[in-house]
């Protein structure tokens, strides 16, 4: 199933470029099988060796240049070979001196690909930015896309049909496809890590339990001391309750504890360690719109509602539409953006767009309504903005709907937002 991730054959092509790929992401979102995966195919034409870097043993066979050359040597590498030998080090972000053997080995081995991976992009860009600088691609693997998901769940019949709602113009699609809303409805609640799939019940509420169990012990550990992490749970769950909210560092500091400085350092540590995204305002007039404060959501819903215990379906929850607020987010970066790209747009007088999408040199504004059934008054926002911004040519809302353009607006359905992309 991991060859079928839509990252998969990006990878695959990075073979011959002669950089270092390196794979980033949270912690059990197939990193590791995915390099596997990698390994197994490119075994067959070349000489290939992977390691896991979480095992001492291995790190020592890697830990100087002269050992690593050597490790290779004693697996099949000549140095006069014309044919590519491919290592594959698995959580090398664990040593702070492998950057620089891995640097001297490109710099001289033009015939050895290195495929790479790590769990916190904070450490990996702390070793990485000045050694590496112009031999390395980073490539964030995130948790599983909403189609991704019902691949891993074994409904490839409706992700088939994902490719067509696009040609339907409807209001009710939820009528017409109930299999793929329940399933959404699941994703919405779950989130999409791979393990997720293949549970059942209350066995999913263990599943996310294990993950940030492990993030605690394997990430937070790393970058906190120990009396600290019940500062960051603190925090952490005052992001939970109030996901996708405008947040102010000052009042995450009151609730954790701690001071400023500190608050914004822990929101630094869970970006990079894929807990969280966060997402600034967007303006250009500085006595109207707001420009510092950001809102946070989760990446993973699932993560999310692990945190506030909240497992009910998204019909009869309050902060349903943060849900999918939060779902869209996800699925934008899932496609390819970076977080600098997604903002939001602001007055001070309360008229808001919730994303600004910056890409390809234009700025697309996007509202989203959990909704089948939309009001005049859904369109304010995007009204204000155009009434702000006359020269905006296309304005866009994602609802519960498909493919109706009405009152200049575009809408798109949650199964549609490739075109936002």
């Amino acid at each position: 199933m991991y060859k079928d991730r839509q990252i998969y054959p990006l990878l695959a092509e990075q073979k011959d470029n002669g950089k270092i790929t390196i794979l980033i992401g949270p912690r059990q979102v197939g990193k590791t099988t995915l390099l596997r995966h990698l390994y197994e195919q490119f075994n067959n034409d070349h000489s290939c060796l992977f390691l896991d870097l979480d095992i001492y043993s291995h790190y020592e066979q890697v830990s100087s240049y002269e050992n690593l050359i050597n490790t290779l040597k004693l697996n099949g590498y000549q140095t006069t070979q014309p044919e590519l030998f491919i290592l594959f080090l698995d959580e090398f972000q664990r040593y702070s001196d492998i950057s620089l053997v891995l640097k001297s080995v490109c710099d001289h081995h033009p015939n050895i690909k290195i495929y790479a991976s790590g769990s916190s992009s904070l450490a990996i860009n702390e070793q990485i930015q000045e050694s590496l600088a112009g031999r390395k691609r980073i490539l964030r693997i995130y948790p599983l896309s909403f189609r991704e998901y019902l691949h891993f769940r074994g409904r490839d019949d409706l992700g088939e049909k994902l490719d067509k709602i696009s040609a339907i113009q409807a209001d009710n699609l939820d009528i017409l496809l109930p299999n793929l809303f329940e399933e959404l409805y699941q994703f919405l609640i779950y989130g999409g890590y791979p393990e997720i799939t293949q549970a059942e019940g209350r066995e999913k509420r263990e599943v996310l339990a294990s993950i940030f169990d492990l993030y605690v012990k394997k990430d937070l550990v790393d970058f906190l001391k120990v009396d600290r992490i019940k500062h960051a749970k603190t925090l952490i769950r005052h992001l939970a309750v109030n996901n996708g909210q405008e947040t102010s560092f000052s009042q995450l500091a009151q609730v954790a504890g701690i001071d400023e400085k500190t608050a914004k350092n822990y929101i630094e540590i869970l970006m990079e360690t894929f807990i969280v995204t966060v997402h600034p305002p967007w303006f250009t007039n500085r006595n109207k719109e707001l420009v510092k404060t950001p809102k946070i959501y989760f990446l993973d819903n699932g993560v999310r509602n692990f945190f506030i215990n909240n497992f009910n379906p998204p019909d009869i929850r309050s902060d349903s539409s943060f849900l999918f607020e939060g779902y869209v987010i996800s699925e934008l970066l899932k496609s390819g953006l970076m977080p600098e790209q997604i903002k939001f747009w602001r007055t001070k007088n309360r008229q808001e767009v919730d994303l600004i999408l910056e890409t390809g040199g234009k700025l697309k504004p996007v509202e989203i309504k959990y909704k089948k059934h939309l009001k005049s008054t859904d369109y304010k926002g995007l009204k204000s903005y155009r009434k702000n911004y006359p020269d905006c040519r296309h304005l866009y809302l994602v609802n519960l709907t498909n493919n109706l353009l009405m009152n200049e607006v575009q809408h798109l359905s949650p199964f549609d937002l490739g075109r936002l992309t």
